[in-house]
């Protein structure tokens, strides 16, 4: 039997995260031409492409800076991190590889692309979404009552 944790149900912070990530999102477009994908963004950062660069740091640092502010304002959620660093390291990289073969990241494809009735953001993200449900049944398989 599954059973809803209602202490983690939060539909208005999660309504208002939505909310500023579409508006973010929007705004890079209509003001600077560019997708809120992060993965490319912070390909490129890395890669030290001067064209937009001043834009692009500032994303980031937006995402860096942001949830200092929300803690200055309002308690941050606790943390667990149930795995040990070598599995960390290892999803990072899957990610990692798999954004360069998808040509983009779930902001790039789920947010921007879907939004803008892109068939391959469609398949990407569906492909994202297969690919999590399949991960957590094998790794944390249902419990039989």
């Amino acid at each position: 039997m599954m059973s809803i944790a209602w202490a983690a149900f939060t539909p208005l912070t999660a309504l208002v995260g939505g909310v500023l990530i579409g508006a973010a999102a929007a705004l890079l477009i209509v003001f600077n031409g560019r997708i809120a994908g992060i993965s490319g963004i912070l390909a490129n950062v890395i890669k030290g492409q001067r064209e937009g660069f001043g834009w692009r740091g500032v994303f980031l640092l937006g995402m860096i800076v942001s949830p200092l502010v929300y803690g200055l304002l309002w308690p941050l959620p606790d943390i667990q991190v149930v795995s040990g660093w070598p599995t960390l390291v290892i999803a990072g990289l899957l990610v990692g590889i798999g954004t360069r073969y998808a040509s983009g990241c779930t902001s790039g494809h789920g947010v921007c692309g879907l939004s803008r009735l892109s068939f391959c953001s469609l398949m990407a993200t569906l492909t994202f979404m297969v690919t999590g449900v399949i991960t957590v049944l094998l790794l944390n398989p249902l419990q039989g009552s």
